[in-house]
């Protein structure tokens, strides 16, 4: 079984949404109401792999996990075919990168932070035998 969704508590729908669809370039595939200030919001990265639901805080307790959802670890990953070419588009698409690039046994990779502070590594796997 695949895993088909994630969710990430947000503080405002719409502001998630512009920034998960034009600072990633994430697809909006889902934005449905739900009743009482709810919505069903659904992004993602593309490419087969899990999408996010992007879940507004509806509580206190709620609210005080958004941008640790992780303890302040790395808790996301987009994998690239092009380091270089998505850094660069991040980049100029005003991402927060907490570090220059960097090589890892595992490939090329650059921690960034999204709006909330959630930390996402951007990594381009090493194939077999580079």
């Amino acid at each position: 079984m695949p895993l088909a969704r994630v969710t990430l508590v947000v503080r405002d729908y719409d502001e998630a949404i512009a920034y998960f669809t034009g600072a990633l370039g994430f697809q909006l595939l889902d934005d449905a109401p739900m009743g009482a200030g709810k919505r069903w919001v659904v992004v993602s990265p593309g490419a087969g792999g899990a999408a996010l639901l992007l879940a507004k805080a509806a509580n206190p307790r709620q609210a005080e996990a958004i941008g640790a959802q992780t303890g302040g670890r790395v808790g996301f990953f987009l994998e690239t075919d092009d380091f270089d070419r998505d850094h660069a588009a991040f980049l100029a698409r005003g991402v927060k990168f907490l570090e220059q690039p960097r090589l890892e046994a595992y490939g090329k990779v650059a921690v960034f932070e999204d709006l909330y502070g959630n930390k996402w590594d951007l990594v381009h796997k090493r194939a077999p035998g580079e």
